[in-house]
């Protein structure tokens, strides 16, 4: 066993046994620095810890999360994905805020945004947050509220949230199933976030590989007229042929 594994079991058995674990209290405890703790939870997704607030937080619903994170859809079209995902991460400019939607395609544009870019990332969801945790020129606002460790997005429990104070310059939105009827997620949790998001930012960007369009699910969020920017792959001549009469900007 490395010292770096033997560190996370010896916080997995802190963070048992305190349930307010702070990384100051972590960090003395092995007689170690932060920046250790916080290097060693940086794969988190090898562990059932996480930072959140600056404590860490051992994740109860671990197993399930990890079947979250490798499920079908994180593993289909993944080219298509990092393809989409450095088009959209080339708009990010230095010291904007952003808002980043849930979804498997979110996390590989956190990656592909240079590191030479200081930018805040509002998010809700887990997979995101994790993510966003890595990019040490990132500051990081989170949706909290209720874990729901379905699709692993936190749900609000109070009547305003970060959203309804905050403008981001732009968001990132992904979709499950595109089409002219609606632009639509499996998840009804999901919708309220989307919803603020779009009608909070300057600029939408709408994120999805080619494998959505003409898809309907069972939540509706949005419409296309709604997006100042689509992302994908490939898109079709139709949506082509709206997206030109909506003004919408076509990345691809």
């Amino acid at each position: 066993m490395s010292k770096r594994q033997e560190r996370v079991k010896q916080l997995i058995e802190l963070s048992n046994k305190y349930d307010n674990l702070h990384i100051k209290d972590a960090a003395k405890s092995l007689n170690v620095s932060e920046m250790t703790i916080r290097r060693d939870l940086s794969n988190v997704a090898s562990y059932p810890l996480y930072l959140l607030g600056g404590y860490i937080v051992y994740n109860k619903e671990y197993h399930s999360i990890s079947q979250y994170f490798m499920s079908e859809q994180q593993q289909r079209n993944v080219s298509e994905k990092k393809y989409i995902a450095h088009l959209a991460a080339s708009l990010v400019q230095n010291n904007e805020m952003i808002f980043f939607d849930c979804g498997t395609t979110i996390p590989y544009i956190i990656e592909y945004i240079p590191e030479h870019i200081y930018f805040t990332g509002l998010c809700y969801s887990l997979n995101v947050f994790l993510a966003l945790q890595k990019r040490g020129n990132c500051k990081i606002i989170l949706c909290g509220g209720i874990f729901e460790s379905d699709n692993a997005i936190f749900t609000s429990i109070n009547e305003l949230s970060p959203l309804d104070i905050i403008c981001p310059s732009k968001s990132f939105i992904s979709a499950a199933g595109i089409s002219l009827k609606g632009v639509t997620c499996f998840n009804l949790p999901e919708v309220i976030w989307k919803t603020k998001a779009i009608g909070r930012a300057n600029t939408n960007v709408l994120v999805a590989d080619s494998s959505k369009f003409d898809g309907l699910k069972s939540a509706c969020f949005a419409q296309l007229s709604d997006f100042d920017i689509i992302i994908s792959d490939h898109i079709s001549d139709k949506y082509l042929a709206y997206c030109k009469k909506s003004n919408i900007t076509i990345y691809q």
